[in-house]
């Protein structure tokens, strides 16, 4: 979903249980060391947490131990695993500046500028040019292909979007280059729009988003021609769901002056094959899914292939594995839910440090990463300013089918 962050110090956790702030970018090597003054998070050891709510009733296996992978000092929202082990989280730009928008979480707790230090230059005190810059990252995944894929809908603050700054960017992971830029003019993502969330096909010819904004939508782009288009644009699918209110920590998620946040489409799935894109709007209790073989054809009623898959709950990541299990992110108890394909659902993790489980990754070994947010805590939903505590975190869970 839509979200704000604060950034600080990046702390890394050691054996010795002592805090380092991890640092400024090394010259010439555009990495965040260990003991320099600035940075954005930095990755920790293993370490043990709360226990968040019990599980739900009717949850007849163990739910498996939840390991923390990182923690920051700032809001986090994307996660991208690829298969060679390598990840990469972002962090929104909301109500502070970030100094990085995209990174490389690397080995000993560093964080690197991705691609570099360039693409991370943007600030609101310094804009620069939108379309080779990140001005405010939303999420982040790896295609069955290996590339990272950057969502930037380039809406600081949640509020008008910069010029030219909406985009799509494709980065081959085996030069750390970007090699494709698709910039979405007004008719893709028009002012209130909020691009949110992407998949791709295996094939990486097509790459299918979420627009979580005023008027939600997908968003279907030929990678090949460089080209979107909005479809199932201010369908009730995409659409927050009329009397559904978020809830967190026991009560409802409303804003100071008690409005519902009207949050869309947001999270999103593809098959393994990529014959179906599954997705959800947050401020909702139904999951969709739609053939890619319309959402690709623009002459296609998009709309009457839609089918109703479930009755869920209101939810913010999605993934679907390659074993066909639909991973489905659960705010209101801190946890995140596992569904099979023949429609049972159990819960694969429920922990405190959960706080709002936003997005979602797996890696080569089936392992599925989940980013903590802290959504609930932002200054929009209270009336006395921000509560976020921090710190924010990116866990694993190691064997999520037992």
């Amino acid at each position: 979903m839509r979200r704000m962050s604060r950034y600080g110090l990046a702390r890394r956790l050691t054996r010795r249980g002592a805090l380092l702030a991890a640092g400024a970018v090394a010259a010439g090597g555009g990495v965040l060391a260990a003991g320099a003054a600035v940075a954005t998070g930095a990755a920790v050891a293993a370490a043990p947490g709360s226990a968040g709510p019990a599980p739900s009733p009717g949850t007849a296996r163990a739910v498996p131990e939840l390991e923390q992978v990182a923690t920051f000092e700032g809001q986090v929202t994307g996660v991208a695993v690829a298969r060679t082990g390598r990840m990469f989280v972002n962090f929104p730009r909301w109500e502070k500046d970030v100094p990085v928008s995209v990174a490389e979480v690397l080995p000993g707790g560093r964080l690197r500028p991705y691609p570099d230090a360039g693409w991370n230059a943007w600030s609101n005190l310094k804009p620069l040019s939108t379309q080779d810059h990140w001005v405010c990252v939303q999420s982040v995944t790896v295609d069955p292909q290996g590339f990272l894929w950057v969502v930037d809908p380039a809406a600081p603050g949640n509020e008008f979007t910069k010029p030219g700054g909406p985009k799509l960017v494709k980065i081959d992971l085996s030069t750390d280059k970007v090699a494709q830029v698709i910039l979405f003019d007004e008719t893709v993502a028009p002012q209130g729009s909020y691009m949110n969330d992407v998949r791709v096909s295996p094939d990486g010819k097509y790459a299918y988003l979420t627009d979580s904004g005023q008027k939600g939508a997908l968003v279907v782009v030929d990678v090949a021609a460089g080209t979107a288009r909005r479809v199932l644009d201010g369908d009730p699918r995409t659409q927050p769901e009329p009397g559904v209110v978020p809830m967190t920590d026991g009560h409802e998620l409303r804003r100071p002056d008690h409005r519902i946040p009207a949050f869309a489409a947001d999270g999103i799935a593809l098959d393994a094959a990529g014959e179906w894109v599954y997705w959800q709007a947050l401020v909702g209790r139904t999951l969709y899914r739609a053939p890619t073989a319309a959402l690709t054809d623009p002459g296609a009623d998009v709309g009457g292939k839609v089918e109703r898959v479930a009755t869920t709950f209101v939810a913010d990541g999605l993934w679907m594995d390659r074993q066909g299990y639909l991973f489905i992110t659960d705010p209101a108890v801190n946890g995140v839910r596992m569904r099979a394909p023949d429609g049972t659902m159990r819960v694969v993790a429920q922990d405190a440090r959960l706080r709002w489980p936003d997005s979602l990754a797996e890696g080569a070994d089936g392992s599925i990463y989940v980013t903590a947010s802290h959504i609930q805590d932002m200054a929009q939903f209270h009336e006395k300013g921000s509560t976020q505590r921090g710190p924010w975190g990116l866990f694993r869970i190691a064997k999520p089918h037992g």
